[in-house]
C-alpha cells in the first residue's frame, strides 16, 4: 500500500486547475474584455478582469493585494495538500472536497501570477440583478467546501 493512498486525489485537483484554465483562455481569445454572450434566460457569458478577491474584495487596493492573495494561497494550498496527504483511505470525501477547493485555488492563483488579476466569465443572474462574475477555480471552491461542510455535518458517514 503506498505511503500517502490520499495523494492520488490531487488528480482530481489537476483536472479542476485544466478545466479552468482551458476555459479561461478560451474566454480570453474569442472574447473582447467586457464583452456578454447571452447563454440561457439566467446565465451570460462575460469577460472580466479580477483584481481582488471574491465579489471584486480590494480590487480597487492599488496593487498590492495581488501578491496578499498570491501568498494567501500558496499557504491555504500547502495547507490543505498536507491535510490531503494525512486522510485516512476512508474519507474519500473530505478528500475529494480538499481536492476540489485545492484545485480551485491553484487555478487562481496561475491568473494571478500571471496577469495580476483572475479571469471570470460565468455571469449567473434573475432579472436584473447579477451574481458576481465567477469561474470555474471559483466553482471547484465553492463545491469543494459545500462539501466540506456537509462532510461536518456527517453525510458522508456510514449509517450503523
Amino acid at each position: 500500500m503506498p505511503k500517502f493512498p490520499m495523494l492520488k486525489w490531487l488528480g482530481l485537483s489537476l483536472l479542476a486547475v485544466i478545466i479552468d484554465q482551458l476555459s479561461k483562455l478560451w474566454v480570453a481569445h474569442s472574447m473582447q474584455l467586457y464583452q456578454s454572450i447571452n447563454i440561457m434566460p439566467f446565465l451570460n457569458l462575460t469577460y472580466v478582469h479580477n483584481t481582488g478577491a471574491a465579489f471584486s474584495f480590494l480590487s480597487e487596493a492599488g496593487g498590492w493585494q495581488r501578491w496578499f492573495f498570491a501568498a494567501l494561497a500558496i499557504g491555504i494550498g500547502t495547507v490543505i495538500a498536507v491535510w490531503l496527504s494525512r486522510l485516512k483511505v476512508q474519507e474519500t470525501f473530505l478528500a475529494v472536497a480538499l481536492s476540489l477547493v485545492l484545485g480551485g485555488a491553484i487555478g487562481n492563483l496561475i491568473d494571478r501570477l500571471a496577469y495580476g488579476y483572475v479571469i471570470d466569465f460565468l455571469d449567473v443572474y434573475i432579472p436584473s440583478w447579477h451574481w458576481p462574475a465567477f469561474n470555474v477555480a471559483d466553482s471547484a471552491i465553492t463545491l469543494g467546501v459545500v462539501l466540506m461542510l456537509l462532510e461536518s455535518f456527517g453525510v458522508s458517514k456510514e449509517k450503523s
